[in-house]
This record gives C-alpha cells, sequence and structure tokens, in this order.
C-alpha cells in the first residue's frame, strides 16, 4: 500500500510548490518509486494554461500525473454541500497516481487571502487519503502558533497526522525579489547557508513540537531569477530584439537617471537596465559593456521612445550579443513600480529553473529520516470517501440489476438516476410510469431507458403460480398469493426469488419488518448462516467502522451473538476492512459480572473457537474498543482495544440506540443496514434515507450480488 505524504503551507509564499517537487527529486534519489498528486488546482496569478505543479512535475520528473479538479468545480461541490462526492473523485486521482508508486506526494492548497476554505480542505484530503502530513512554512515569528493550528487541524482522538515540517527560505530578505537585491545576492546566499545549518542545528528547541524536523532549505535568490522572455510577459512588453531572451535571467535591476559617468557601476551581470528610450548615452554605454563580455540581463526601454536607428545602427555589433532588448509605454518609475509587483514564482515553464530548486531542496532534507519513514509498514485505515469511491468502483464493475418497489417515491427516483448517471447499478423501479416520470420531471431530471420501470399490474400475474409453489408448504393458494402481491415489495421479491432481478432495496416508505419480511419468506437464509442479522457501515470523520446488529435481532443469545460477529466481520473484510471485532458490553475484560456480560463474554468464547483467524476480544467497554489511550489503560493486553473497527452489540435496544445517537449527534453518515445471511440480497432503508443513503445502499447490494455470483 503507498505512502501519502500530504504537504500543506502555512499560508502563501512559503513555497510549497518548490519543496513538493524537491521532496519527490529527494525520494527518488533514494531509489523509491514516488508519484505525485495535486488533488485541486489552484493557479497562481497570471497562470492561464494547465496547473503548474502538474505540469513542471511531468516535464521534469517524468511522472504522469492526473490531471488536477478544478477550483471552479471544487467551490461548487462544496457549495451544494457535495464534500463527500468531492473526496470520492479526490480518492479517485490519488488512486491513478499510486500505480507503479512506492509513496505519493500530495500538495495541497495554499491558505491565502482568496481561500479561506483551503485548511477545511487540506484536513478533508488528509482524512480522505489517512495521509501523513508535512508542514512547510518559512521562519517567521508566528510559527508556532501555525503549528499548533496545524497539528489540530489534522488531528483526531487518536493522535496527529502531522508528522514533520520543513522550513523553506531560511535567511531570505525582507522583500525577497531577486531583482531588487542586487547588491546583496552574494552575502545572502551565504548567510542562508550558515542560517539554515544553524536551525537543522537547534531545531528541538527551535521548534518545541513532537514532529521530525526535516529540513531547513536555505534561500537563494538566484533560484527565482526570472528569465527576459517572463518579463516581457509581464510587462507586455514590445520586443525590438529577442536575441538570448530565454535564457538571460534577471538577478537585479537598475533604474539608470544619471549621467553615464555616475551610473558605469550598474553595468554587471544578470543586470536589467531600465531607462528612458532616447537616453542614446545610457544605451551606448550598455552596449559597450555588452562587448566587453557583461552577460548583461537585458535592456527595457521606457516612455513608448526608441533610440535613434543611426544610434542603433552604431550598436549593431554589440546587439548581436545576444541582449534582449524591450520596449513599454510607461515612465522609468512606473516600470520600476510594477516589476516590483512581479510574482515571485518560477514561469510554469521555466523547466531548467525548477530542476534547480528541486535540486537545491532535495539537498537539505534528511534523507535518512525519509527513507525509514517510507520504509514503515503502514495499513492505511479505509476513510469514509475511500470507503464510497471503492463502493462505487466495485458496484460498477459487478453492474447488478437492482429493483427498487418504492419507484414511485421521489428520493428512490432521484437515486435510480444517479445510479443511471454513474453507472453504479441497472435500476429496475415498480409503480405507474406516467407517475414515475412525473416525479422525475418534478424534479428537474429526465429518466433515459438505461433506467426500466416496470408497471406492477402488467406483470402481477406470473408470479402467482410460482409463488404458491414457494409457500404451499404454509398453506399458500393462488388467492392469497395474488392478494400479497398487491404489495410491490412482495412482487419485487418474487422477482428477485426467481431470478430476474440482482437484489433488492426498499425501506424508503416501510418499516424494516414489513421490507425483509418476504425475504425471510420467500429467499430464505443462506446454508452458512444461523440467522439473518444487520450491519451498518458507519463513516466517521476519519475511518469507516462496522456496527451489528442494529436492525434485525431483538436479544440474541451467545450462539446468535457469535454468528452475528462472524458475519459482520466476513462482511467487513468483503467491503475492503481488516476486521478487528470488539464485542461490546458494560465492562471491560473481568471486572464486570452479569448475564449480559456473561453472554458477550461466552459469544467471544465461541468465535474465537469457530474463527481462530479473526482478531475478536470481549467484553468491551465501546471508549475501550474505539480510543487508542483508554484501550490502552482499561485492557493494554489486547490486540483489539483502541484499535477495533467492527464492533458487535449484545442487543438491538443498545446497537440500534448506539448507532440512531452517532448518526445524529456527529453527523455521520451511516450505510445500512446491510443484511446478512440471506440467499440473496435484500437491504433495508431507513424511512429518513437521503438520496445520497439510498444510492449507497443500492451499491452495497449490487456488490453482495456479485460476491454471491462468484461464491
Amino acid at each position: 500500500m503507498s505512502h501519502a505524504f500530504l504537504l500543506v503551507s502555512t499560508g502563501a509564499g512559503a513555497g510549497l510548490t518548490t519543496v513538493s517537487l524537491g521532496l519527490v527529486r529527494a525520494l527518488d534519489r533514494l531509489g523509491i518509486h514516488t508519484g505525485f498528486c495535486k488533488p485541486i488546482a489552484q493557479l497562481h496569478d497570471g497562470d492561464h494554461g494547465p496547473e503548474r505543479s502538474t505540469q513542471l512535475i511531468e516535464h521534469v520528473m517524468n511522472i504522469s500525473p492526473p490531471h488536477p479538479i478544478s477550483l471552479r468545480r471544487a467551490t461548487a461541490l462544496l457549495g451544494t454541500d457535495q464534500e463527500g462526492l468531492l473526496m470520492e473523485e479526490v480518492i479517485a486521482l490519488y488512486r491513478q497516481s499510486t500505480r507503479h508508486a512506492d509513496v505519493v506526494i500530495v500538495e495541497g492548497l495554499v491558505a491565502d487571502g482568496h481561500a479561506g476554505y483551503a485548511t477545511r480542505l487540506n484536513a478533508d484530503v488528509a482524512r480522505a487519503l489517512d495521509a501523513e502530513v508535512i508542514l512547510v512554512g518559512k521562519p517567521e515569528p508566528d510559527l508556532d502558533e501555525y503549528i499548533d493550528i496545524a497539528a489540530s487541524a489534522f488531528g483526531d482522538s487518536n493522535g496527529t497526522a502531522l508528522i514533520g515540517i520543513i522550513l523553506n527560505k531560511v535567511g531570505m530578505t525582507d522583500a525577497g525579489h531577486a531583482v531588487l537585491q542586487a547588491d546583496k545576492l552574494q552575502t545572502a546566499d551565504a548567510d542562508a547557508d550558515r542560517e539554515g545549518g544553524r536551525l537543522s542545528a537547534e531545531h528541538p528547541d527551535m521548534i518545541g513540537k513532537p514532529f521530525h524536523f526535516i529540513g531547513a532549505i536555505p534561500w537563494q535568490a538566484t533560484l527565482i531569477s526570472p528569465r527576459m522572455s517572463d518579463v516581457a510577459d509581464y510587462m507586455s512588453a514590445k520586443i525590438l530584439y529577442s536575441g538570448e531572451i530565454a535564457q538571460r535571467r534577471v538577478e537585479r535591476m537598475e533604474v539608470c537617471a544619471r549621467t553615464v559617468a555616475n551610473t558605469l557601476s550598474v553595468y554587471q551581470p544578470h543586470t536589467l537596465l531600465i531607462f528612458p528610450g532616447d537616453r542614446d548615452d545610457v544605451f551606448i554605454a550598455a552596449c559597450m559593456s555588452a562587448m566587453n563580455g557583461v552577460p548583461l540581463a537585458g535592456i527595457l526601454l521606457t516612455g513608448g521612445l526608441q533610440p535613434h536607428p543611426r544610434v542603433l545602427a552604431l550598436c549593431a555589433q554589440s546587439i548581436e550579443t545576444g541582449i534582449p532588448i524591450l520596449l513599454v509605454e510607461t515612465s522609468s518609475y512606473q516600470t520600476a513600480a510594477q516589476l516590483v509587483q512581479m510574482p515571485a514564482e518560477v514561469a510554469v515553464n521555466d523547466y531548467h529553473l525548477i530542476d534547480r530548486a528541486m535540486d537545491h531542496v532535495a539537498n537539505h532534507l534528511d534523507a535518512d529520516w525519509l527513507k525509514a519513514r517510507c520504509a514503515i509498514e503502514r495499513q492505511p485505515r479505509l476513510s469514509p470517501a475511500a470507503f464510497r469511491y471503492q463502493l462505487i468502483q466495485q458496484a460498477s464493475e459487478a453492474n447488478r440489476r437492482i429493483v427498487l418497489p418504492e419507484g414511485e417515491e421521489p428520493r428512490t427516483v432521484m437515486a435510480a438516476y444517479q445510479c443511471r448517471k454513474r453507472q453504479i447499478a441497472q435500476c429496475i423501479l415498480l409503480g405507474n410510469p406516467a407517475k414515475i416520470h412525473q416525479v422525475a420531471s418534478s424534479q428537474g431530471i429526465v429518466l433515459d431507458e438505461g433506467i426500466t420501470i416496470i408497471d406492477p399490474a402488467t406483470v402481477r400475474e406470473r408470479y402467482i403460480d410460482p409463488m404458491v409453489v414457494l409457500r404451499q408448504h404454509k398453506g399458500m393458494n393462488r388467492q392469497m398469493a395474488e392478494d400479497q402481491l398487491q404489495a410491490r415489495i412482495v412482487l419485487g421479491t418474487m422477482m428477485l426469488a426467481m431470478g430476474e432481478v440482482d437484489g433488492l432495496v426498499a425501506g424508503a416508505l416501510h418499516s424494516t419488518a414489513n421490507t425483509v419480511r418476504p425475504a425471510f419468506q420467500l429467499i430464505g437464509t443462506s446454508a452458512s448462516a444461523k440467522l439473518v442479522s444487520s450491519i451498518f457501515f458507519m463513516c466517521l470523520p476519519d475511518q469507516v467502522v462496522v456496527y451489528g446488529d442494529c436492525a434485525i435481532n431483538p436479544d440474541p443469545d451467545a450462539e446468535q451473538l457469535a454468528d452475528i460477529a462472524i458475519q459482520s466481520a466476513d462482511s467487513a473484510r468483503r467491503f475492503g476492512l481488516e476486521p478487528r471485532v470488539a464485542m461490546i458490553s458494560y465492562s471491560t475484560g473481568e471486572s464486570g459480572a452479569g448475564l449480559e456480560v456473561d453472554k458477550v463474554r461466552e459469544a467471544t468464547r465461541i468465535v474465537r473457537e469457530r474463527r481462530p483467524d479473526l482478531l475478536v476480544d470481549g467484553p468491551l467497554q465501546y471508549d475501550a474498543a474505539a480510543i487508542v489511550s483508554v484501550g490502552q489503560s482499561k485492557a493494554p493486553e489486547s490486540r483489539v482495544a483502541g484499535k477495533a473497527n467492527v464492533f458487535i452489540f449484545p442487543d438491538l435496544n443498545t446497537g440500534n440506540t448506539t448507532y440512531k445517537a452517532v448518526q445524529r449527534n456527529a453527523h455521520v453518515v451511516s450505510i445500512g443496514p446491510m443484511l446478512q445471511g440471506l440467499c440473496k440480497p435484500v437491504n433495508d432503508l431507513s424511512r429518513g434515507a437521503s438520496v445520497e443513503d439510498i444510492v449507497y445502499t443500492i451499491a452495497l447490494t449490487a456488490i453482495q450480488a456479485g460476491a454471491a455470483d462468484t461464491a
């Protein structure tokens, strides 16, 4: 399973993209197969093409990352309360990045003034991917506060996902623009190297936090030096002579307003000279310096004025040395003021400079720690987004026919439409076709031929005799069968019993008893099950867990409780969870006594006897099963305590109350109940189910049907 390292910044200007790409380079040097993913695009000012991180890594490292979700789509989904769908799309992109990769570097959003939602989205992405978080910051007075905020944003009851910190731009001067720091470049870079070494040596005292200090990246102004072509683009300048416009870089700039004698000191390598086009004296002096071998960055003429043609002719040989000459209409003062605001980011197509910057970052990271961290065997938690994505993918691959007896119910109609749109299953609606289309129209949707609509009145007759055969041992006759088939749930169950459909979902308008009773009568239990039970998949903020039984069996005995536990563990494994089963009671271990806790203790013994391959422990109190610190305190020897992901409740009263309390008070999505132990899949809905609940229950049912066919 690939490691996911999510890099997030303390704010704008920390150099998140450069550090993210530099980390890819560092891991590549270690021989670690590394992928890259920027889930949500965040274009920089002036960007009009593809997202820059994705484009740069593709060209520099020969990695083919997926194209990110546009910021417009991401904010639209957030604005319509579809954050779950957004995270499923993030999971899909991440899965593409994991192909042939041991580690994936995920670049988060920058929380600047235009993206106040970035911290929330970064936290959601971290949970969705179960990613380990690395904070990227720059030295500043509030750094400790930023670290505390990050640790809180990326933490849960079982700890924090924040594992390390990288300090970038160590030793940077206040302005941070290379073109304005000309006379200090050499000393600034040397000071940065010394400062980086000092911080690396003193980082425990500087940080004072229990996270690894991965590296201090010294500031090098030359690594953000723009090309003359970048200056031309930014200033919308007219190119009089292109020369080496794509190669020459600006490390300093000078406005030449004095006489030639007083400007001789400014004719230095990599300097951009700014002066009015009618200053022939300065122009000639610049050309003479070029003839003498000084590699000026270029000349920027202001005021819309060009040198006299005879001056240009005189300097023709100098110009041929490759010096770029640009022209703008603004004054020298206005031009210089505009250049001060030029973004410091590397241009999206400046592959040479980003390659140097990646090497610079990689040279200052703790390679030994990175290698050791990547070597850790880690089984990521199955996040709600990953679980839902997995459901949709598996259901789509199964491609099963699911009958929906409550075909005229608006939520059910919308769920069928979404299943068709997302290719989750082939839905069959039972009901009056005209009414169903009217319900669809009222919701602004059109049902195409991919959704089957069956009018019960037109098909009911042909199920009477088969139903009599199935129930004749109970005294069923034709009249009784015809009467019972008036109920669409019964009709749908007969369709399932006869193999015309692969599964059934209902319950939005009916009680659990009325939904599952026909299944008990017409479908029956599987040979491997002693009873029918149910589970809910509870999508907690950080992981998915299983609750059972919360819908069917009021007061199971020890044998039945053990069967429920085994069924639930097997279902959990089928849907991507490696089961760690906690048998829940009001006491932990041997601390309590009484009929109820004894029943749980005996059920635990039976599970261990029947299925020694399962990790199971009980009795355990809920907090001891779910919270690491409590589990270590109350059951220190347990391999389940604090790590449980399958919770088996002792009775229906406890299970149903707990699931509803968690669902409602913690605003948790619960998928189910999913019935276990039937020969063919039938699943019940809560009468308060949302469209989303119905969609995922249909997906569950489709997967169950596919598993039953291959069993």
